[in-house]
């Protein structure tokens, strides 16, 4: 028995709500299942089962991978258990929902789109339980689970399980539920102590090289490759193809049955490198994967514990490495600061940037500034969805002036904090704009001027002084 279960199953048995913080292959699936089935077990109902137990997810692939657990811990007994989510035809799911059955694991999209289409009924739900809350929020899950919220009985068993505790699953967790037991069996955003933590730096183009390198090496049994975006998975598993590397991708933009494809694939062992992005790596519960590269670092820090939380799993050692390049310092300071430790740096390989490497008393993203693209960087990071322009705008200060031509294409797409320079032909703008420029331009001969009208007789200067008071006056 884990840490999670031995402190989060007692509580259950007797009835009571609990909020649990733990991390991902930690043993959190069967802490709340195996209670639900020893209650629905000794409890038992005639002819066509009611929902009585709902579990909510945030991925299809983690809603599968419950399901399995279900089946495996209730394999003796007479429940039933039904699997639905978005991404497939809902037929099977409908005919599966006609049948009737104990527990039901749904994702929030399809459960509500059921549940509008009357073939959901949630009046005898005993149990609901929210798995990974945290990332929940992250996939802008709150309106749905507030939809679903009403929908339940109000005499019910509450549980919520998330890797991390910020102020928003607490806000959350207060509004459903009833004088919880919290169990946090690890202190907040820690990592697996059996994981090895390694970042190395180095520029955007040799990261694939680099990535190539590091699986030569013969102890990488099994890895998952993290990528920020869906069109970098595949990226990564194009190279890798090309290397003579059996990789597959899973993301939002691949077929359900791509996706347990290729899933399938990597627990057999015909795959041996998995690119996924963060939403499609949850419900990965595959034994004996040797190592995890963050390919891109995660701009939420959060994610970082739930990446590497693939490796290490039940007891075995892990090896989590970090590609960390001079667009991304700033992620890996809010990293180290979340999980209180620095990782260990990795310099000897071909492609060490020391540019890269986060330089001491520079600004931290908390105070809202980020490193901006430093000169060789050809093409910077877009800012990340939540990061706004404002945060890329000060990144220049302090460079000196630079024409066009030198900040590279992509400067003005960073936030458009400094103005355009001057190069050949000055840009079109309003009368009004180049009155405006002129009178900016002449305060630096001001004075010469006006030591020349000071040689002109008093009514010369009263006639120059009306003709500037004409008609323009007026109009202003």
């Amino acid at each position: 028995m884990t840490p999670i279960q031995a402190r989060a199953i007692p509580p259950l048995l007797d009835k009571r709500d609990v909020l649990a913080c733990a991390q991902t292959g930690t043993g959190k699936t069967a802490a709340f299942l195996l209670p639900i089935i020893d209650h629905l077990a000794r409890n038992p109902v005639q002819g066509k089962p009611p929902i009585r137990a709902l579990v909510l997810t945030p991925t299809r692939e983690l809603a599968g991978q419950i399901g399995d657990n279900f089946e495996a811990y209730a394999r003796y007994l007479p429940l039933k258990h039904c699997v639905i989510y978005g991404g497939v035809n809902q037929r099977r799911q409908v005919s599966a929902l006609r049948r009737g059955f104990d527990v039901l694991v749904a994702t929030p999209g399809r459960l509500l789109d059921l549940q509008g289409q009357g073939y959901i009924n949630f009046d005898q739900v005993e149990f609901f339980v929210l798995d990974e809350a945290d990332r929940m929020l992250d996939m802008g899950f709150i309106r749905d689970i507030r939809k679903v919220l009403p929908l339940l009985p109000k005499r019910r068993q509450n549980l919520l399980f998330s890797a991390t505790m910020p102020e928003s699953i607490v806000t959350l967790a207060s509004s459903f539920l009833n004088s919880p037991v919290r169990v946090e069996v690890d202190p907040q955003s820690s990592t697996v102590d059996r994981i090895t933590q390694q970042v190395m730096f180095v520029d955007r183009p040799n990261k694939k090289r680099l990535l190539r390198y590091l699986l030569e090496d013969p102890s990488v049994e099994s890895a998952i490759v993290f990528t920020r975006t869906k069109h970098g998975a595949n990226r990564v598993v194009k190279d890798l193809t090309k290397a003579g590397v059996e990789a597959a991708a899973i993301h939002g933009n691949k077929s359900q049955g791509a996706r347990l494809r290729a899933l399938a694939g990597f627990k057999e062992g015909s795959v041996r490198v998995l690119a996924a992005t963060d939403i499609a790596s949850r419900g990965i519960d595959v034994d004996g994967i040797s190592h995890v590269f963050n390919y891109d670092l995660p701009n939420i820090s959060e994610s970082y514990v739930h990446r590497i939380g693939r490796t290490g799993r039940a007891g075995r050692d892990g090896v989590a490495i970090a590609f960390c390049d001079e667009s991304e310092t700033e992620y890996l300071r809010d990293i180290e600061k979340l999980t209180g430790s620095p990782m260990e740096v990795i310099k000897d390989h071909d492609w060490h940037h020391e540019a890269a490497v986060p330089r001491a008393g520079s600004s931290s993203s908390k105070s809202g500034r980020s490193k901006g693209p430093q000169r060789g960087s050809r093409r910077p990071n877009r800012p990340s969805r939540g990061q706004g322009a404002g945060t890329q705008s000060k990144s220049g200060q302090g460079r000196g002036r630079r024409s066009r031509r030198d900040r590279g294409p992509d400067a003005e797409r960073q936030g458009g904090s400094q103005p355009p320079k001057a190069t050949g032909t000055a840009p079109k703008r309003s009368h009004r704009g180049n009155r405006g420029a002129q009178q900016g331009g002449d305060s630096r001969s001001g004075a010469s001027q006006a030591d020349r009208r000071q040689g002109e007789p008093a009514s010369g200067r009263r006639k120059r002084s009306r003709r500037r008071r004409g008609p323009s006056n007026d109009r202003s």
